[in-house]
């Protein structure tokens, strides 16, 4: 609420964060560090849901965070509060000057604001770093510009990370976000194929899109605050006939407990294989045995 903030000073960080990766935290720990040397809340400001799926609702990207995720994540870099704000097309239709006298100062009550230099806002993108500056002095804020990060010489970006990890280029991914890559999802009820070729599995219904191609992985699994090893299996199962939706099914090593419903979290280590069709259920068999062992 505008109250909540009516009487304090905030130096606030904003935009989307999504993935979290490297240009966002550092844009992030500038913030901390501010918010300490002036003895202000540090405050980040995000949007829900992305701007993009707004706009333009046919639009294919795969996001790479849940909003919880992202809360989470934001949150564990030391950030005093964090506020999201509802994306709407009658916020996209402001004008910068609005955006920043009606959310900036009027909400928030910004005194110093902190953002990627290559921010945008506002109707038609039309707000940026430059004009930030410009409205700073003419309101009585500080500015701070935080320069994005490289990663073999290119900005590394929500949208460069996006293809990495689609193209399964799980070590990439993971040098830009600073972290392995991981999915969030619930186990889901599934058609219990693994059961039959008695290796359990649970299907998981993640909670964000952007996920690596089909194929076989090494993972870890936190659950219920314990870490697990297993492997996965992204894919439509083709020894198992055609036309069969995308799943992805886990299995965790000597585990053999009841999770439906539970949330998760999968840490991508390495590609073991793709997803290949076998000639027999034994063949498949043996190969699960195989990926296991390996």
């Amino acid at each position: 609420t505008c109250e909540q903030y009516k009487n304090q000073k905030v130096a606030l960080a904003i935009g989307i964060f999504d993935g979290l990766h490297r240009g966002h935290q550092r844009i992030i720990k500038g913030l901390v560090a501010e918010s300490e040397i002036r003895h202000v809340k540090s405050l980040v400001v995000t949007f829900h849901p992305h701007p993009r799926k707004v706009l333009n609702p046919r639009s294919k990207t795969l996001f790479l965070l849940s909003l919880d995720h992202r809360l989470k994540l934001i949150k564990e870099m030391g950030v005093d509060r964090v506020s999201v704000i509802r994306f709407t097309r009658k916020l996209s239709s402001m004008s910068p000057d609005d955006f920043i006298r009606e959310v900036l100062i009027r909400r928030f009550n910004v005194k110093t604001l902190v953002v990627g230099r290559n921010f945008l806002f506002g109707h038609r993108h039309k707000g940026d770093f430059v004009f930030l500056k410009k409205m700073g002095r003419k309101y009585g804020f500080r500015v701070i510009g935080v320069k994005p990060v490289k990663l073999k010489n290119k900005n590394i970006s929500s949208t460069r990370i996006r293809k990495t990890i689609e193209s399964s280029d799980l070590k990439n991914a993971a040098l830009m976000l600073a972290r392995p890559v991981t999915v969030l999802g619930t186990v889901v009820r599934g058609r219990r194929v693994g059961r039959k070729l008695g290796f359990p599995t649970a299907n998981i219904n993640p909670h964000h899109e952007a996920i690596p191609q089909s194929g076989v992985y090494a993972v870890d699994v936190m659950l219920l605050n314990k870490k697990y090893r297993g492997i996965l299996n992204i894919g439509t199962r083709p020894t198992f006939g055609k036309g069969a939706e995308p799943t992805i099914e886990l299995h965790i090593f000597n585990f053999n407990k009841n999770i439906y419903g539970k949330d998760i979290e999968i840490i991508f280590n390495r590609k073991i294989r793709n997803e290949k069709r076998f000639s027999s259920i034994e063949a498949l068999k043996r190969q699960i045995q195989k990926d296991i062992s390996g």
